[in-house]
């Protein structure tokens, strides 16, 4: 059995998520008393994104030729985003370009406790043509600390890089307020500048809420 310090992320993810079922429950009651909108409306050029979700992850040796997967953590992730170009293309795959910047901290449970803060930089493209529904796929790379290196046997140095990509999905609760849900799969390395450097590879599923603001260009 876990023990209580390993079980008390979980425990905050397990109670996060269903506060955040219970907010889109209201949110989307309360919704379909408006007009119906297409989501592309309120995503043009200039929109800032602001919000934060909640993820875990959990390692994997399907990618790489990490040891174990015996590596999982909660994710805390802010994420402050503006759409970078008008709508590109046309049919399903219409959409725009947004940029992310993505704080993260994250607490290691298995295989022992440990920290990690960094953050990286996404581009996400926005598909626009699923009325309140938006899904899309996003990139990116950047840095991040953990004291999980040097203990494990992939890594070497305290200070990684970040490679990190997958799909997900946004839905608009109102005209301003979206849950988002996803996945990625997300990589931890040094780019080979410790001694060690197998690399740590995860699948990250993540929940969360986001505000649009209008246009500021």
């Amino acid at each position: 059995m876990l023990s209580t310090e390993r079980a008390r992320p979980i425990g905050y993810f397990v109670s996060f998520l269903a506060f955040v079922l219970v907010i889109l429950w209201v949110e989307v009651s309360g919704a379909r008393a408006q007009s119906s909108f297409e989501a592309g409306d309120r995503l043009s050029k200039g929109t800032v994104e602001l919000g934060g979700t909640l993820g875990y992850a959990q390692g994997t040796t399907v990618v790489g030729n990490g040891p174990s997967a015996n590596r999982s953590a909660v994710f805390v992730m802010p994420r402050l985003g503006v759409v970078l170009t008008d709508p590109l293309g046309n049919s399903w795959w219409k959409g725009n370009v947004e940029l992310l910047v993505h704080p993260v901290f994250a607490r290691f449970i298995e295989p022992f406790a440990a920290e990690a803060a960094g953050g990286s930089f996404l581009l996400k493209y926005n598909f626009l043509s699923f009325g309140r529904w938006v899904p899309f796929w996003d990139a990116g790379a950047g840095m991040i600390w953990t004291n999980l290196a040097p203990r494990i046997p992939e890594q070497s140095t305290q200070f990684e890089f970040v490679l990190e990509t997958g799909p997900g999905v946004h839905y608009f609760a109102t005209d301003r307020m979206i849950w988002t849900m996803g996945v990625r799969l997300h990589h931890i390395s040094n780019s080979n500048l410790g001694d060690r450097n197998t690399g740590v590879n995860g699948i990250l599923p993540y929940i969360g809420l986001s505000f649009f603001t209008p246009g500021f260009f």
